[in-house]
C-alpha cells in the first residue's frame, strides 16, 4: 500500500535529435523499449526496440574500469552476437532510487545508523531537478512511504519517520516482506522510469512471510530493468550473537544482486554502511550504457538471456543476465 504520492505516468515522445538524448529518453535498465523513426537517427521502423543494458567493470581486485570503449565489449542475447548501436560511459542519465529499508524487530538497534548514511547517500547522489528517490519500508506489511521526489528535504523528513514495529502491532503478528517490497515497488514505481534504475536494499536478508519466492522478487526487478544493490546489515545480538542460527540471507542477498546486474555488500568490523553507500555511489557514477537491437524478433513475451563480456584479458563484467522482451 501506498504513503506517498503516485508517480506520475512517462513522459509522451518527442523527435530525438542526439545520440545522448536518445539514451536519455530510452535508457530503462535491459528493458526493451519501442523506438520511433526520426528523419535524423538511422531509419527503423516504428517496431524496433531499443534493448538498453547497464554495466560496471572491475579487475579481478575489484578496481573499477572507467576507460572502456564500444568496441571493448561482447554482447550476446539467447548466445547470438548483438551489434552495440549505442554506448556511453558517462552517468548524464536521469537516475531513479528505490530505497527499501527492513523496519522488522530484528533490525532495530541498526536502524539508526541506516538513516542517517542513507540520507547523506541520496543528498550526495541525487541531482537536482534530474533524479528522483522513493523510500518503502517493510517489515509485516509493505508501504511507500514516500513516493517518488527530488527533494532532499522531503527524503530527509521521511527517513526520520521509520520505525520498527510497536509492541502493539508485534502481538497483532510479525514479518520481514522482503520480496513483496522488491516486487511491489518494481511494478508500481521503477517499471514506468525511464533512465538508470536501482534498488538499495538495507536488511538481513531473512524473508519471512512474504506471498512470492525469490525467484518472483528478480524477475519483477528485471522487468523492470532495475539493478538492485543489498546490504546486509544484521544485529548479531539479536540472534544470540551467532548469525549462523539467523539469518541465512547472505545467499539471498547474493543471487538477489547478482541476478539483476547489482551489487552485494555486508556491513562488519572495518566496513561501515556509510563507507558501502560510497562504493555504491562511485559504482554509478561508472557506469556504461549498452544499447542494442535484437535480430530475433519478438513473436511471444518472455525472458531472454544477456552476456557481456570485455575482450580484455582480467576484467570481470557486472550486468544483468537477461532481460524481458515484450511483443
Amino acid at each position: 500500500m501506498s504513503a506517498g504520492a503516485a508517480p506520475g505516468g512517462p513522459p509522451s515522445w518527442r523527435r530525438v535529435h542526439s545520440r545522448r538524448e536518445w539514451l536519455a529518453l530510452l535508457a530503462a535498465g535491459a528493458t526493451a523499449v519501442r523506438a520511433p523513426a526520426a528523419q535524423d537517427q538511422p531509419t527503423f521502423s516504428t517496431e524496433v526496440k531499443v534493448v538498453n543494458v547497464f554495466a560496471t567493470v572491475r579487475t579481478k581486485t575489484g578496481e573499477i574500469i572507467r576507460n572502456l570503449t564500444k568496441d571493448d565489449f561482447v554482447l550476446l542475447e539467447n548466445g547470438r552476437p548483438q551489434e552495440i548501436r549505442y554506448f556511453s560511459r558517462d552517468s548524464d542519465l536521469p537516475l531513479t532510487i528505490g530505497l527499501l529499508v527492513d523496519t522488522s524487530l530484528s533490525q532495530g538497534r541498526v536502524l539508526e545508523e541506516e538513516r542517517g548514511a542513507s540520507y547523506r547517500f541520496l543528498d550526495q547522489v541525487l541531482r537536482e531537478n534530474k533524479d528522483q528517490a522513493v523510500i518503502v519500508q517493510f517489515d509485516q506489511a509493505v508501504v511507500i512511504r514516500q513516493g517518488l521526489t527530488g527533494s532532499h528535504k522531503d527524503l530527509q523528513d521521511t527517513l526520520s519517520l521509520l520505525d520498527t514495529p510497536s509492541a502493539e502491532q508485534a502481538r497483532n503478528g510479525s514479518g520481514t516482506l522482503l520480496y513483496d517490497a522488491v516486487r511491489e515497488t518494481s511494478i508500481k514505481i521503477m517499471r514506468s522510469q525511464n533512465g538508470r534504475k536501482a534498488f538499495i536494499v538495507l536488511t538481513d536478508g531473512v524473508d519471512f512471510g512474504s506471498q512470492i519466492s525469490l525467484t518472483d522478487a528478480i524477475e519483477a526487478a528485471q522487468r523492470a530493468g532495475t539493478l538492485v544493490y543489498c546490504i546486509l546489515f544484521s544485529d548479531e545480538s539479536y540472534y544470540g550473537g551467532h548469525l549462523s542460527i539467523g539469518p541465512s540471507g547472505k545467499g539471498v542477498l547474493k543471487r538477489l544482486a547478482g541476478e539483476t546486474g547489482g551489487g552485494y555488500f555486508e556491513v562488519k568490523r572495518g566496513q561501515s554502511v556509510a563507507q558501502i553507500y560510497q562504493e555504491i555511489e562511485d559504482e554509478l557514477r561508472s557506469q556504461y550504457s549498452l544499447g542494442f537491437v535484437s535480430d530475433q524478433p519478438v513473436r511471444s513475451s518472455g525472458f531472454r538471456k544477456l552476456s557481456l563480456k570485455t575482450v580484455r584479458k582480467g576484467l570481470l563484467v557486472q550486468a544483468t543476465d537477461r532481460y524481458y522482451a515484450e511483443t
